[in-house]
């Protein structure tokens, strides 16, 4: 099917909708009074370097890049999806596709598995989310 295609069945309203839930989703899980605390521990990161960073590059960046993995769950669920589809596919993707991914990089990286729950959790509920909103708005 040409992407032309494609992309005409995408419902942007849904698609703005849930990058904006997966942004405040991430803004809440990895706030301090949930796993902030405990990611950047893991991660070895301080307030000052947090501080320090290019946040118009880091929030930027990631708003194009979760309406660009929004859009492609849209096209993914296609045209007759329902929240109930949506869903079930976006915990399919969140579990089986980016926790594995995940999970292989953090073996050959000695990271934690503490580390490997904080952000693979936080994109299987993401999709999770975002599959429901996508999945509704048909």
């Amino acid at each position: 099917m040409p992407l032309a295609q494609i992309l005409s069945d995408v419902n942007w309203f849904a698609v703005v909708t849930a990058t904006a839930a997966a942004f405040m989703l991430g803004g809440l899980w990895y706030s301090k009074s949930l796993f902030g605390k405990a990611w950047m521990q893991e991660v070895g990161l301080t307030e000052q370097a947090i501080g320090n960073a290019n946040m118009v590059r880091t929030f930027g960046g990631t708003i194009i890049l979760q309406a660009l993995s929004a859009t492609a769950l849209s096209a993914f669920l296609g045209a007759d999806s329902t929240w109930q589809t949506g869903l079930q596919a976006g915990l399919w993707v969140g579990l089986f596709w980016i926790a594995t991914a995940y999970g292989v990089t953090y073996l050959f990286e000695q990271r934690s598995l503490r580390l490997f729950f904080i952000n693979a959790g936080y994109y299987v509920v993401l999709y999770a989310v975002a599959g429901t909103i996508i999945g509704a708005w048909r």
